[in-house]
């Protein structure tokens, strides 16, 4: 089949899906609307499968296919158009088969909310944008894709409208946004202004031959490379939620499960790497900015990590989990190893989304309770569940022997970001190795919030009862709240007594215990464990190994100096992350297992470390002290100071004023009286008279 019309079918594909069950949902009613959407995406993601293998054994080369003029002002030039190239061939995979399966999941887990026409257009919609972003030849249509991934999440995150904490979280992810990506609009500015185009093509070539070129402020001096890069990396990190801006992120889990899984595991999260990536001709060049990608990456990766071990909400856990896992990601595009930060992408897509839709099968299983304090001994009840998350947890472990080159997925990208790490910062450059370090810590670190997950999830005494599930059923009868539907918040901090009762469940022929996802959410789950398992081990040669020059084709630049994915590192670096990794598990196996009960009582003592991480490195008490407040304090000031006070206090308040006023005043001259009035008229004559005799004697 002809590739271009593969790929506008792709294209535009969920984009017809979203409008029919947008415009016309109430009619065609929900199964129509459902089927259309996911119909849609399912024939988009086969396609895109198609357009992979050709790219991959097919002998594929890029194009690019102009549909329109988008922008022509002056040299100001931007054409709607689709590229394709080794990155965006990738993309359209992760992307398209994320999504549909996450359109058929939605079919279960939404089947008793009564908004599916729109919810299932939103999902279309934001794919559509996601894929605009991915395809976009130039910074025009890179950032209309870019706002519109931000429009559907606000309306995907939001959904439940009703609910204040998902309007305040629809709200932040937004206003947080728009601060990157005013960074991100800066980036474009500077580059049409330093390069004269906005168009990938014509601008790559550039950027070599302007290594020199620099922008004098004052007594400071900036490369223009790596002003710009620095900029476009603002957008990159509210996009894909790098330490600074990262607080969006795990409030985004007040939308439905499957929104967790398509926009916050997936796509829109990844949309800051594959970006960066995008951007190697120019990043290559940039020192500094790579530096500033290199570190912001490895902070966040150990922020979000510490955070992720102090969770209880099993859905924050993973959201922790995903914002730790782009900082790998980062780090591996920071040091040039741009290859293994898309690989981990790709890989990433497959376990992160099993991991939150297997999550959404325990919550909808538990009567959305999300809470893991009170879960425990579901593996019994949930065999399919727990098995597919154990998958998941083996994969973003990174299990895998070394030497052997055998694992799940996460062994082959997640240490071969290490690796490369080790090899930049050993030839002297220590923003990576700062990065290496960081790598293995976090390996570890991530081993145990994970097997926590599972462990606290599936094993151990039950912490719940019947009646518990009969009061969330009752309660989710009268509401469509994904999060705690019993509208009572828990005790973040429930003493070690209440958490360590275990009261053994009812027998199982009482009608409320935990059960099963239908058919619809447990097939995705399978499939998704399959490239959990498989994807690392099947295309690691295609993405980092020897056949990596054929596979990216250009699409992605290293300069002959960049060694990040060359050589052979100590044997050493190479156990290291399985170290680690066999380190964390048995950890969390001795705290949630060997030691049941260990956890709790650690949380309940409360030390300063456990508070810190617990509080998210209090984050959102030091932006609500500085930058709420501030915006607060400002708005006041502006309307109650500067408007009501001055504007409309000397403007049109203060002129009603005066006339109210003057009114008053002269309503009392108006007595009703002849004889007052004749003698006004009489003093008036007077004055009239003597003004005449003044004016005729002078």
């Amino acid at each position: 089949m002809d590739p271009k019309l593969l790929v506008t079918v792709i294209l535009f594909g969920p984009l017809i899906g979203a409008a029919t069950a947008g415009l016309f949902g109430r009619r065609l009613g929900d199964n129509l609307s459902r089927g259309v959407t996911t119909g849609f995406l399912f024939l988009s993601a086969i396609l895109s499968w198609v357009v992979f293998s050709q790219w991959t054994w097919g002998g594929l080369q890029p194009f690019t296919l102009t549909y329109a003029p988008f922008i022509h002002v002056g040299n100001f030039v931007s054409d709607w158009s689709f590229r394709l190239d080794g990155l965006s061939a990738v993309m359209l995979v992760v992307v398209t088969t994320v999504s549909s399966l996450v359109h058929l999941y939605s079919w279960g887990y939404m089947a008793d909310d009564p908004s599916k026409p729109r919810f299932f257009a939103y999902l279309s919609l934001f794919t559509f944008a996601m894929l605009s972003l991915i395809s976009a030849a130039d910074f025009m249509q890179l950032f209309f894709g870019w706002e519109g991934v931000g429009l559907a999440s606000y309306l995907l995150i939001g959904f439940w409208f009703h609910k204040p904490t998902a309007n305040s979280a629809a709200i932040k992810a937004f206003v947080v946004n728009r601060v990157g990506d005013f960074g991100f609009a800066l980036g474009i500015m500077t580059v049409f202004w330093a390069y004269g185009t906005i168009q990938f093509a014509p601008l790559f070539p550039m950027i070599a031959g302007s290594v020199g070129h620099g922008w004098d402020f004052g007594s400071w001096h900036f490369a223009l490379v790596d002003l710009a890069c620095a900029l476009l990396f603002v957008g990159a990190m509210g996009k894909s939620a790098q330490f600074f801006l990262h607080t969006w992120l795990p409030d985004a889990m007040e939308g439905p499960t499957p929104v967790s899984a398509l926009i916050h595991a997936a796509t829109m999260v990844t949309a800051g790497v594959y970006m960066v990536c995008l951007l190697s001709p120019m990043f290559e060049y940039a020192p500094v900015a790579k530096g500033i990608v290199t570190g912001i990456g490895a902070v966040t990766a150990l922020f979000a990590a510490t955070v992720g071990m102090t969770q209880n909400d099993i859905k924050r856990v993973i959201a922790y989990s995903t914002c730790s896992q782009l900082g790998y990601m980062f780090m591996a595009a920071g040091v040039g190893a741009y290859q293994a930060g898309m690989f981990h992408l790709f890989t990433h897509a497959f376990f992160k989304a099993l991991l939150f839709l297997g999550a959404g099968s325990v919550i909808h299983g538990m009567a959305h309770e999300q809470d893991m304090r009170r879960y425990g001994a579901l593996g019994k009840y949930l065999p399919i569940t727990a098995t597919v998350m154990v998958i998941g947890t083996i994969a973003i472990t990174g299990l895998g022997i070394p030497g052997l080159e055998l694992g799940f997925a996460g062994f082959y990208s997640k240490d071969s970001i290490i690796e490369s790490a080790w090899r930049i910062g050993s030839a002297g450059n220590p923003m990576a190795y700062f990065a290496f370090v960081i790598g293995v810590l976090v390996a570890g670190l991530t081993s145990f919030y994970s097997w926590r997950l599972a462990f606290f999830t599936f094993n151990g005494h039950a912490r719940w009862t019947s009646e518990d599930l009969e009061h969330h059923w009752h309660n989710r009868d009268h509401g469509h709240d994904d999060a705690h539907a019993d509208g009572h918040a828990h005790d973040d901090h429930a003493s070690a007594a209440q958490i360590e009762t275990h009261s053994e469940p009812e027998s199982a022929e009482h009608h409320h215990l935990p059960h099963e996802s239908p058919w619809t959410m447990r097939l995705p789950l399978i499939l998704l464990s399959i490239g959990a398992v498989a994807s690392g081990f099947f295309f690691h040669e295609q993405f980092i190994g020897e056949g990596r020059a054929d596979f990216w084709r250009g699409a992605i630049f290293n300069l002959p100096s960049n060694h990040a994915l060359s050589g052979e590192p100590p044997t050493l670096v190479l156990w290291m992350p399985l170290i680690v990794t066999l380190i964390g598990l048995f950890a969390a196996w001795y705290v949630y297992i060997r030691r049941e009960g260990m956890g709790a009582r650690i949380a309940a003592r409360g030390g300063p470390l456990y508070v810190f991480f617990y509080n998210k490195w209090f984050f959102d008490e030091l932006y609500q002290a500085t930058f709420v407040r501030a915006a607060k304090f400002l708005g006041d000031l502006f309307w109650k100071g500067g408007d009501q006070r001055i504007i409309d206090g000397l403007g049109p308040d203060g002129v009603s004023a005066v006339s109210v006023e003057v009114g008053k005043g002269a309503g009392k001259l108006q007595s009703g009286y002849v004889y007052h009035y004749a003698f006004v008229m009489l003093l008036g004559v007077a004055g009239l008279l003597t003004y005449a005799l003044v004016a005729w004697n002078a």
